[in-house]
């Protein structure tokens, strides 16, 4: 079983990530991983904080020589901006300490900072936000970088792009090449392949750093060259599309996700929705006459290409700060404003690919098993060659 987890908070020593279950023998890239990590802090509407960190990842353990060794592997993400907050969020107590800390009194709508403060029954936010922050994140687009490596043992590639960022939206289908040619730019603006589409972006981005305000969107996330048979239909929680919508819900603001066409499949008959299944003789292999499940039906892959988009609120963090209380007096009081980003749908979407990546690793795992690499690969081309026999 692949297992994963992040620890660490946004203006901490650092982030820590564990990746546990990655069979042995699977060559790791760093300079892949950093790519991915650079390619997070990018996008048009972000804020000062890209500009003091240069996220690079540390590998701690679990990979030798460029491999893994199947043990368990901890990455380091060391917090540039913790020189300046040494005192405020200090391991162990010192005297004087409580006129160095900075408190959150005044909740932002929209963020964990009052039910977390409530839940953990804290006096104010500062702990609430310094782990409930998306700086989180960078930790999982690292362990998504290592689940794409050991995905595309098996010819399995994941990437994302942005769909619509406030009211602007591109438009059309974007093919496989357009992302993947976009994904390997050196600079990326909103994440969108189109760039007429991506200029009328740009413009509701400025609308929003104009009026102090912050704007959402859609990224899609596409995953090609997944066997059929990942995922189950046996039990609720072995369902990928379930588990693929629970990992994409979990990114910060995310709150919607679709699989497929799910929303045009809402508003009409069935005849217009299922994708209809043929028969090739000469090549001996089933294939569709659509995509519109998205490659997932009754929870497992069917052999097309994965299709998941998730649907980003405004980031709740607004210059022009919106009505809130103060837990000290509690009296009305401005929300607070911490340095934040006016738009992240572009980040959210390499977010989301490194999630997608994960999930779609785990099920690997679990489908083809092995110690090792090799092991995995002999069980993966045996079932390929079942699945061609059928």
């Amino acid at each position: 079983m692949l297992r994963f987890e992040t620890a660490g908070e946004s203006h901490g020593e650092c982030l820590v990530a564990t990746l546990t279950g990655l069979p042995s023998g699977v060559p790791i890239s760093i300079d892949a991983i950093s790519r991915e990590l650079w390619r997070r802090q990018q996008g048009y509407g972000r804020g000062g904080r890209m500009k003091i960190e240069t996220d690079t990842a540390e590998i701690v353990t679990g990979v030798r020589h460029s491999k893994s060794t199947g043990a368990p592997i901890a990455v380091i993400i060391q917090n540039r901006d913790w020189k300046n907050w040494t005192e405020v969020l200090p391991v162990e107590s010192f005297p004087g300490d409580a006129e160095k800390k900075k408190p959150l009194t005044r909740p932002r709508p929209g963020h964990a900072d009052l039910a977390g403060a409530i839940k953990y029954n804290l006096p104010e936010a500062r702990y609430i936000l310094e782990r409930a922050s998306a700086r989180e994140t960078t930790a999982r687009v690292a362990l998504g970088g290592l689940a794409k490596q050991y995905l595309a043992q098996f010819g399995i590639e994941v990437l994302s792009h942005v769909i619509q960022t406030g009211t602007a939206q591109l438009g059309r289908p974007a093919s496989w090449e357009e992302i993947a040619a976009h994904a390997q730019r050196e600079e990326i603006t909103l994440g969108c392949v189109d760039a007429e589409a991506e200029a009328r972006m740009k413009a509701v981005v400025d609308e929003a750093y104009r009026t102090g305000d912050t704007v959402g969107g859609v990224f899609e996330v596409r995953a090609k060259g997944l066997p059929i048979g990942l995922g189950s239909h046996i039990a609720w929680d072995t369902r990928l599309d379930g588990r693929l919508a629970q990992a994409i819900l979990s990114i910060q603001a995310v709150k919607g996700v679709e699989i497929g066409e799910a929303t045009e499949a809402a508003t009409v008959f069935g005849s217009k929705v299922q994708d209809t299944i043929h028969y090739d003789k000469a090549q001996r292999s089933f294939h569709r006459g659509a995509n519109k499940a998205g490659g997932l039906e009754g929870g497992i892959t069917n052999g097309q290409e994965l299709l998941v988009r998730g649907l980003l609120k405004p980031i709740s963090t607004l210059r022009k700060p919106l009505e809130s209380v103060d837990l000290e007096t509690r009296e009305p009081a401005s929300a607070a404003y911490e340095r934040s980003d006016v738009c992240v749908v572009p980040a959210a979407g390499v977010v989301a690919e490194a999630m997608v990546a994960l999930i779609l690793a785990q099920a690997v795992v679990e489908k083809f098993g092995g110690d090792s690499l090799k092991e995995a690969r002999r069980n993966y081309d045996g079932y390929i060659q079942q699945v061609k026999e059928f």
